[in-house]
């Protein structure tokens, strides 16, 4: 019984187009991977510098003079600021509307045995 049979030619065309395109999509996956990673450090490598010129523009920038503002100075004028109420005694907000997520009230735990 030494005879071909029919798909005894076909099986290693198959796996040939198999590994092909095993192959294939490898490079194409491996292609993709790369750009990302690609893409992700420069992103990386942008933000690092942009980071270290904010730093560097920090360290190096002229410290403010301090010059006192006598428009706002009350101490010049004692019975402006006796007029003023150091520490109101009600203090009126406008109400607030809450999100749909925050309650209305505070929760307050009953008091009492919890256990009878």
């Amino acid at each position: 019984m030494n005879t071909v049979h029919p798909l005894d030619m076909v099986r290693p065309l198959g796996w040939g187009v198999l590994c092909i395109a095993g192959g294939g999509s490898y490079y194409f996956a491996k292609r993709s991977i790369n750009a990302d990673r690609a893409a992700r450090h420069e992103a990386d490598m942008r933000r690092k510098r942009l980071t270290e010129q904010l730093e560097f523009s920090a360290m190096h920038e002229p410290a403010p003079t301090k010059t006192p503002h006598r428009a706002n100075d009350q101490a010049a004028n004692p019975s402006g600021e006796a007029s003023e109420d150091a520490a109101p005694a009600e203090v009126r907000r406008a109400p607030e509307k809450g999100s749909k997520y925050e309650p209305r009230e505070l929760y307050r735990a009953k008091k009492g045995d919890r256990f009878s």
